[in-house]
């Protein structure tokens, strides 16, 4: 049976490294859902001030069913939106990368993310919007990892475990407002 695995997360987390490796160990076809967009026509301009394309979310749902529906072949779909966008009949598995907010904030740094986008992302990631986006839409097929300090084969060996059933999904387990605050650090990572 054909699996449709979703990986997402905050930017910065590593979801497309882990969907190549993941889908290099599968067979599978990869999908990076900026790519997707931008070969398919399915942008609507530009957000210069958030330093992001703007998506068709309609139209990009509607592509992805035709192309899901195309191929019999194992299928990895990237993206931070790709719970919100994936027909959800189509889709076995989502993983939601998740990393601590200093090695976040240090790797965001790295890739020259501005100081705007960074706390944007920080935020984001502290706040679990992409897990909460998950559960909306996924509910029942939400695998939680926290990637921190951990290398893209030790997350792609865990993704490979639970696909093959010997390891069980969690999620709700990654708390990293709660962190912050025992650390009294919450002001450093939220703006």
């Amino acid at each position: 049976m054909k699996r449709v695995i979703l990986i997402t997360g905050t930017p910065g987390v590593g979801k497309t490294t882990t969907a190549r490796v993941l889908a290099v160990k599968l067979g599978a076809i990869c999908i990076n859902l900026t790519d997707y967009a931008k070969t398919h026509g399915l942008t609507l301009g530009e957000d210069k001030e958030r330093q992001t394309s703007i998506v068709d979310e309609k139209a990009m749902y509607k592509s992805l069913s035709k192309s899901i529906s195309a191929t019999e072949t194992d299928i990895i779909i990237d993206g931070h939106y790709a719970a919100a966008v994936t027909p959800a009949e189509f889709v076995t598995h989502v993983f939601v990368l998740r990393r601590n907010p200093a090695e976040l904030k240090e790797q965001m740094q790295h890739c020259g993310f501005s100081e705007a986008k960074i706390n944007e992302n920080l935020s984001a990631e502290i706040l679990d919007s992409c897990l909460i986006e998950a559960l909306q839409n996924q509910q029942d097929k939400v695998c939680e990892l926290d990637v921190s300090g951990q290398t893209t084969d030790d997350i792609v060996e865990v993704m490979l475990k639970v696909l093959n059933n010997t390891r069980k999904c969690y999620s709700g387990f990654v708390d990293w407002l709660g962190m912050l605050e025992r650390e009294n650090i919450t002001d450093k990572y939220l703006s």
